[in-house]
């Protein structure tokens, strides 16, 4: 969470494997000054640590609701290794601030463990747009930065999972019939 404590924009760097990785985007175009901001964090950031600009699959969808779906059509259908959905939830005078960003967190969620990928969830829910706007890219540093170091090191966790797996010995873990 972003606080006086925490700038989003800070992380541990490390090494990260993360060669010939791709990574699909997600934006919601609602509060879209917003959204475009935080992507934009999360592209140049992974273009700096060293995923090609070819390598970076972006769509947009009409609002953060829309995001799972998409990022679950996107996961069956393209050949990423992470996808990241980006969007802004800002509190109004009705409930319908708690109904779209609690579904949205659930599906996006969901969609990871259900098709194997990571699925990060970049979407800042806000009681208005000074928050907002101090989360993508003002006092708080950029949420989408977070989101893109998040999906390398998701990438890199995998590959380091499989690697260890493929290395070791797991016959005693087997029980035999």
């Amino acid at each position: 969470m972003a606080s006086s404590l925490k700038n989003l924009s800070e992380y541990k760097d490390s090494a990260l494997n993360i060669d010939g990785a791709k990574v699909g985007i997600l934006i919601s175009e609602w509060n879209d000054e917003i959204t475009d901001a935080m992507a934009q964090g999360a592209i140049d950031i992974m273009i700096e640590k060293g995923i090609k600009d070819e390598d970076l699959y972006v769509k947009y969808v009409p609002g953060t609701f829309e995001l799972a779906y998409a990022a679950q059509q996107m996961a069956q259908y393209k050949p990423v290794n992470a996808i990241i959905c980006v969007g802004c939830v800002i509190q109004g005078e009705t409930r319908h601030f708690d109904f779209i960003s609690q579904a949205s967190a659930d599906a996006i969620a969901n969609v990871g463990l259900n098709n194997d990928i990571p699925v990060i969830f970049s979407v800042l829910t806000t009681d208005n747009l000074q928050q907002a706007q101090d989360r993508a890219g003002g006092k708080h540093g950029n949420k989408g930065i977070e989101a893109g170091i998040t999906a390398l090191k998701m990438i890199n966790l995998e590959r380091e999972m499989q690697n260890e797996f493929d290395d070791e010995d797991w016959s005693d873990f087997y029980l035999e019939e």
